[in-house]
């Protein structure tokens, strides 16, 4: 995982969090997307989309989904450790939480066509992050943060 920053020390400014706690929010995030898209569920993406506002404006670490990581699995985990920076995840909690509204609001006015796609584009970037730990918000906030300080 390109954001993945061992280096970074307890004592600096930038905030850490545990490296595969997001890994495991965008798990539980596919499971809820793929029920919503088979059921056309558009509470579903809401419940969705409020994760996502959580995790977007607070932080990655206070959305539910990583109450459960914190609770249940960390504990059973071993080893070091790894942590990043918590910017990139959070980007990513905001890109989802875009696509989370186009698909509620396309749900809400019956737009199936819009509710999909808006929904299977978020089902795919948390399948990507959960299957191969690779989390496409993360990468284009790097690629953001990059072209901007040029």
């Amino acid at each position: 995982m390109a954001t993945i920053n061992s280096t970074v020390s307890a004592n600096s400014k930038v905030k850490v969090i545990d490296a595969r706690g997001p890994r495991f929010g965008a798990a539980i995030t596919t499971v809820v997307l793929a029920i919503a898209l088979v059921t056309h569920s558009t509470w579903l993406i809401g419940l969705q989309l409020a994760v996502f506002a959580i995790g977007a404006i607070l932080s990655p670490a206070k959305s539910p989904y990583s109450f459960i990581y914190k609770k249940f699995v960390r504990p059973r985990l071993k080893g070091e450790v790894p942590t990043e920076d918590v910017r990139p995840p959070q980007f990513a909690q905001a890109v989802g939480l875009a696509f989370a509204v186009v698909a509620f609001v396309a749900g809400l006015f019956s737009a199936t066509t819009v509710f999909s796609v808006a929904g299977s584009l978020c089902l795919a970037a948390a399948f990507l992050n959960a299957a191969f730990d690779f989390c496409l918000g993360c990468e284009m906030y790097l690629l953001i943060v990059r072209v901007t300080k040029r």
